[in-house]
């Protein structure tokens, strides 16, 4: 069993900004497993797939950013899923924007999403992927930034790092070496 959680917000206003890169990765997985976000629970939206006959749950939040925790700890409840079997994909403005950084454990940053799900959850070592948004030379505040939608100049860099942070959560669903994919995807 292995659970991927994309972070983001699930109203249709939010569907291209920055805050929702985590959902749009989580989209990406998806298709990689060709599944189909067909049913609710645990306060999140849940596709099922399997590699190497084993399940894999992505999972997209429908609690907002700033609970996402409470959803992913329920998952993790439901399905009995170990630190090490579950990862986190969201975006993150401490990174260069279209960068990928995998990481087997760490602090929330500043990402509140984040924030949520180590407290819930109360550890911090499952893996982490995180979508670099951060613009250089920003002036906006970083709370309406993150909400504000990707510009159509930068749309197609931030479709490969979703794409790319998919796969990368694919590969750790299927027992690569956390090592081998951090090396492959980080940069």
């Amino acid at each position: 069993m292995f659970l991927i959680v994309g972070l983001g917000n699930p109203e249709a206003k939010y569907a291209k900004t920055f805050h929702n890169m985590g959902f749009l990765a989580a989209g990406d997985c998806a298709e990689l497993l060709r599944a189909k976000f067909k049913k609710k629970e645990c306060e999140a939206s849940v596709a099922e797939g399997y590699l190497a006959g084993e399940k894999v749950i992505v999972a997209r939040p429908l609690t907002y950013m700033n609970a996402s925790g409470r959803a992913v700890l329920q998952l993790v409840k439901k399905y009995k899923v170990s630190p090490r079997e579950l990862v986190v994909i969201y975006d993150d403005y401490d990174l260069p924007k279209g960068h990928v950084r995998i990481r087997p454990s760490g602090s929330a940053g500043t990402h509140n999403g984040m924030r949520s799900v180590i407290a819930e959850l109360g550890f911090s070592e499952f893996a982490r992927i995180r979508i670099g948004i951060r613009e250089e030379g920003l002036q906006t505040p970083l709370i309406d930034y993150v909400l504000s939608e990707v510009r159509r100049e930068d749309y197609d860099l931030f479709t490969s790092a979703c794409k790319r942070a998919a796969e990368a959560a694919i590969k750790l669903a299927r027992g690569e070496a956390f090592d081998r994919v951090m090396t492959e995807y980080n940069g």
